[in-house]
C-alpha cells in the first residue's frame, strides 16, 4: 500500500511544516496575492519543500489553514478522527444557499441519515442497469451522431463542452429521470444548465475570496455577483421543485410505475416518502457532483492521450478487441483495465476536485506533528498529492498508466492504491457513493469515442487547469474529429 510506503519515508512525531513568508497582522497576504493566479502550483511547491508535505497558511481576512499532501494526515482527517473534521459552518455557509441541506453540505445526524438513504439507492443492481441503459441511449443516439457530423463537416468542436453537456444529460436522466439539453454545439445550453454554471462558479469564488466579508456584504446588499447567484439559485430550485411536484402527482395517480419504467433516484425517493425539500436538495447535490467531474476527467484524458499516441493506440486495441460486442455492458467495461489505468493516471495529474477542506472542531495534532487549533481550516490537496515524489517517484510528472499495474509494465491486475494517497473520490466514511457509477460512465464514453474516432487538439499549447467547485480546462478543448475507419 502506498500509504505504508509513504509513512516509512517520513519522520514521525516532529512538525517540519513550511509555509509562505508570513508577517504580523497581514500574514501571507502579499505572497497570496502575488500567486493568486497560480495557487495550485504555489501550494504544491511549498508542500514539496516541507519535510512533512504539510504547510500552515495564515493571512489577514481568513482563518488559519493547514494544507496537507501527507496521506497519513489525510487518513487521520477522513477516517481515524473523522468526527473532529466535519465540513463545518464556514463551508456550509459558502454552499448553503445553493445546496441547502443536501448531502454534500451537511454534517452530523443529518448527513448520516442522507448517507444511509443514498447508499441504499446507489447499491442496487437495478440502478447500475439503469445507468448502463442511460449511457447507451445518450452515447449511441446523441453523442456519437454529433461527433460523426463534426467529422463529416471537418468542423472544430469543443470536446470539453460536448462532454459536459452529455454528462449533464446523463446525470439529469439518472437523478431526475428527465431529458436534457441538446448536444448540438450550435445551440445554447439549457436554462437549467446555465443556472448551474452561474451558481457553481460564484459559490466557488466565495470560497476562494481573499476576504470573505466582501461576498457577505454583497449578499446583504443584493448586488453584483451575489445578485446573479440568488437569481440562478431561484431558477434551479424552482425547476427541480416543479419536476418533483409533477412526478409526485404522476406516482400518486398511478401514471408512473417505478418498478417497470422509472429507476431514477427521484422516483425512488418519492416512493420512499421523503419530504420535497429534502429530495430537492439531494437532487441538486447529485447533479452538481455528476455534472462536471466526469466530463473534466475525460477532457484531460483525451488531451493527455493526444500527447502520447502510443498509449492511445494501445487503448484503441483494447477497446476494439470488443468490437464483436455491439454495446458495452457492465462485464465488458470491467475488462477495460488499461482504460481504467489511463483514467486514474489522468485524475492523478488533473483531479476533478483539486482540494477539499474540513474545519476542526477541537484542538488536535496531525500524525506528522502539525498542531491544529479548533476552528482551523484543514485542507487535503489531491492536485499536490499527485505531484509528490514520495508517493509517485521521480517520474511523477509523466503520464504513465503502467504505474497502476502490479507488474508496472502493463497488463495483469491493477494495483489496489491506498485511497488516502489518491483521494480523488474522498475516502473514509464520506467516500464518494457514485465512484463506481463515475468509472462506468467514463469508461463507456471514452471507449465509445476511441473505438470510432480520432480526436486531435487544434492547438499545441498546454491547457490551463482551472479549479472551481470542480476543475475545468480554461477555454475548453478545441479538437478536430476523424472517423477511425476513414483512416485505415
Amino acid at each position: 500500500m502506498l500509504c505504508r510506503l509513504y509513512g516509512a519515508r517520513k519522520l514521525s512525531g516532529k512538525c517540519s511544516s513550511h509555509g509562505p513568508p508570513t508577517y504580523p497582522i497581514i500574514g501571507c497576504l502579499v505572497s497570496f496575492y502575488k500567486n493568486k493566479t497560480r495557487l495550485l502550483d504555489w501550494y504544491t511547491e511549498l508542500l514539496t519543500e516541507s519535510a512533512t508535505n504539510t504547510i500552515v497558511v495564515r493571512r489577514f481576512g481568513a482563518r488559519r489553514t493547514v494544507v496537507t499532501a501527507n496521506p497519513d494526515n489525510v487518513e487521520y482527517m477522513l477516517k481515524t478522527n473523522f468526527g473532529n473534521f466535519p465540513k463545518g459552518k464556514p463551508f456550509t455557509e459558502i454552499l448553503g444557499d445553493f445546496l441547502g441541506y443536501g448531502i454534500f453540505n451537511v454534517d452530523g445526524d443529518l448527513w448520516l441519515a442522507q448517507r444511509k438513504l443514498a447508499s441504499h439507492a446507489f447499491s442496487t443492481k437495478s440502478l447500475r442497469e439503469f445507468v448502463i441503459c442511460t449511457l447507451e441511449e445518450e452515447v449511441e443516439n446523441h453523442l456519437v451522431p454529433v461527433l460523426e457530423s463534426s467529422a463529416e463537416a471537418a468542423e472544430v468542436v469543443d470536446l470539453q463542452e460536448l462532454l459536459r453537456r452529455a454528462a449533464f444529460n446523463m446525470i439529469c436522466k439518472i437523478s431526475l429521470g428527465i431529458d436534457r439539453c441538446s448536444l448540438d454545439p450550435s445551440l445554447p445550453a439549457s436554462p437549467l444548465d446555465k443556472a448551474f454554471d452561474i451558481a457553481s462558479e460564484i459559490c466557488a469564488r466565495r470560497g476562494a475570496a481573499p476576504l470573505f466579508l466582501v461576498w457577505k456584504i454583497k449578499k446583504w446588499l443584493g448586488i453584483g455577483s451575489e445578485k446573479k447567484l440568488k437569481d440562478a439559485i431561484q431558477e434551479v430550485h424552482a425547476y427541480v421543485a416543479s419536476i418533483i411536484k409533477d412526478r409526485k402527482e404522476k406516482i400518486e395517480n398511478g401514471e408512473n410505475e417505478i418498478s417497470c419504467r422509472h429507476q431514477d433516484l427521484l422516483s425512488r425517493m418519492i416512493v420512499a416518502g421523503h419530504e420535497e425539500e429534502v429530495i430537492r436538495d439531494m437532487m441538486i447535490s447529485f447533479i452538481l457532483a455528476g455534472r462536471d467531474t466526469t466530463s473534466a476527467a475525460m477532457t484531460w484524458l483525451f488531451w493527455l492521450l493526444s500527447c502520447h499516441p502510443e498509449i492511445e493506440q494501445e487503448l484503441v486495441k483494447e477497446t476494439t478487441s470488443m468490437a464483436s460486442e455491439s454495446m458495452l455492458d457492465y462485464e465488458a467495461l470491467k475488462r477495460l483495465k488499461l482504460l481504467k489505468a489511463c483514467i486514474c493516471e489522468s485524475m492523478r495529474l488533473y483531479p476533478p476536485v483539486a482540494w477539499d477542506s474540513k474545519h476542526a472542531m477541537d484542538d488536535d495534532l496531525l500524525p506528522d506533528g502539525t498542531p491544529v487549533r479548533a476552528g482551523d481550516r484543514v485542507t487535503y490537496f489531491p492536485y499536490g498529492m499527485g505531484r509528490m515524489e514520495a508517493l509517485w517517484g521521480k517520474d511523477w510528472f509523466e503520464f504513465k498508466p503502467n504505474r497502476w499495474f502490479n507488474n508496472n509494465g502493463g497488463g495483469g491486475s491493477l494495483k489496489q492504491v491506498c485511497p488516502y494517497s489518491f483521494p480523488v473520490f474522498q475516502a473514509g466514511p464520506r467516500v464518494c457513493l457514485g465512484r463506481e457509477m463515475a468509472f462506468i460512465q467514463m469508461k463507456y464514453v471514452a471507449a465509445s469515442i476511441l473505438r470510432q474516432f480520432e480526436i486531435k487538439p487544434v492547438s499545441s499549447n498546454k491547457p490551463i487547469f482551472v479549479p472551481l467547485l470542480t476543475a475545468h480546462m480554461a477555454g475548453g478543448l478545441k479538437v478536430s474529429v476523424r472517423k477511425r475507419d476513414a483512416l485505415r
